[in-house]
């Protein structure tokens, strides 16, 4: 491992482990909040958010491994787990999307001034990953809002629309996903 001082956009690389982390366990507060309330669609979506952010984690771990740079595991902040209504998770992670996003372009920056090609071009996946993030969470938001209390609709609707198994697994169409240090879950 190099004993040379990280740059701003390793600093910055290496805190985003924790902030993965971080939104791996909001999301399992999500789900366990969705289980709770007998909502099996929306604890389903949570519970692979969950998987998928701890993936984004370890791709980032592996990236380092990869760079020969060290790397520590960060803990990981407390989630919220108490909710006034089953709308609010969602606001809570749609929230949480926007701000990753903030933070990615803020690491995507970063690499570009610290003239770091090889951490800018790690970048661009993450960057692509948020629109669709931010979409999804914004469209969840939008129809618990238009099922106005009819749990029904909003679960009929996350089993068809967001649940559904695509055709074929995303890291098979996306060749530009990081593999993850310890291989994806």
């Amino acid at each position: 491992m190099t004993d040379t001082p990280r740059t701003t956009f390793q600093q910055l690389l290496h805190d985003q482990i924790s902030n993965e982390f971080t939104a791996s366990q909001q999301y399992i507060a999500l789900a366990v909040y969705y289980d709770n309330h007998d909502m099996p669609q929306l604890a389903k979506h949570f519970y692979g958010q969950s998987v998928e952010e701890r993936n984004h984690a370890m791709m980032i771990i592996k990236y380092f491994l990869d760079r020969d740079l060290d790397v520590e595991i960060p803990a990981a902040a407390a989630p919220v787990t108490a909710f006034d209504d089953y709308r609010a998770p969602i606001e809570l992670a749609l929230a949480q999307e926007k701000h990753v996003t903030e933070q990615i372009v803020a690491l995507a920056r970063a690499a570009r001034d610290d003239g770091d090609y090889l951490g800018e071009q790690f970048m661009q996946w993450f960057l692509k990953e948020q629109v669709e993030e931010v979409s999804t969470m914004t469209t969840l938001q939008a129809i618990a809002a238009r099922a106005d209390g009819n749990i029904f609709d909003l679960e009929n609707f996350v089993e068809r629309e967001v649940n559904a198994a695509p055709a074929t697994p995303a890291s098979a169409t996306d060749p530009g996903e990081p593999l993850a240090a310890g291989g994806n879950l």
